[in-house]
């Protein structure tokens, strides 16, 4: 079976995708330098990005949030709080992550991974053998390790030394964590294992499902960045 791309993909999500690798410059920029506007203008690009499918919908309630959502990073920055808020935002992205896999393995619900399957490959490539239960256990191991990721996080988050938050609250840590190794791991290390699982998995399928053929990464990341807002949604791939 061929890979045929969508034949009508969404503007926006390809559009805005480079700005994605703005996010992590601009937030290891602000650790190292320690100002703090590096850090909100990154906490302001990531939530633009976020945001940008119901941005682009022009609806007011969206545009307000939005609007209220960067004035109290601007409140934040004046306190200078803005730091802890970059800190917090790799966890909420990963329980973020983990909360939309984990939510498609409900009963009922397609697997987040068999979305993105019948977006990119069609519909019949869900039929193959062993394509449908790969896609539930691909499913289930990306729900357990984004949670595992943020848990990960927020414990170096409150148990780093110095400059944790319970030893700024003068509270002693029960798991001490040097802060260079901390931050290290939040700031590159967390990247390079999420690199490294998707590399990872990527040759284990063509191997484990090598009985068909497979879209090259580069066209499986295009197809799934061109619809992921509808793929999220549980929305027909087909119908946009």
């Amino acid at each position: 079976m061929s890979f045929h791309p969508p034949t009508h993909p969404r503007r926006t999500p390809r559009r805005w995708l480079p700005l994605l690798c703005v996010y992590p410059v601009l937030a290891l920029a602000g650790v190292l330098t320690h100002r703090q506007e590096f850090s909100l203008v990154a906490c302001a690009l990531l939530l633009t990005l976020l945001m940008a499918p119901a941005l682009a919908s022009r609806r007011p309630l969206p545009w307000t949030a939005w609007a209220l959502t960067l004035a109290a990073m601007g409140w934040l920055w004046r306190h200078g709080m803005v730091g802890w808020l970059l800190e917090c935002v790799p966890i909420a992205i990963n329980l973020l992550l983990a909360m939309l896999f984990g939510r498609s393995l409900r009963a009922g619900s397609m697997p987040l991974i068999a979305r993105f399957i019948e977006a990119v490959e069609g519909r019949e490539r869900l039929q193959a053998p062993g394509v449908a239960t790969y896609a539930r256990q691909l499913t289930w191991f990306w729900t357990l390790l984004m949670a595992a990721q943020a848990s990960v996080l927020a414990i170096l988050l409150l148990c780093a030394e110095p400059g944790g938050l319970l030893g700024s609250l003068g509270i002693a840590s029960p798991w001490p964590v040097p802060a260079g190794l901390a931050q290290a791991y939040v700031h590159v290390g967390g990247y390079v294992l999420i690199a490294a699982a998707f590399l990872l998995e990527h040759a284990f399928r063509r191997w484990h499902l090598r009985h068909i053929t497979h879209p090259r990464m580069h066209e499986l990341a295009l197809g799934i960045a061109a619809r992921w807002p509808q793929l999220v949604r549980g929305e027909d791939p087909a119908s946009s």
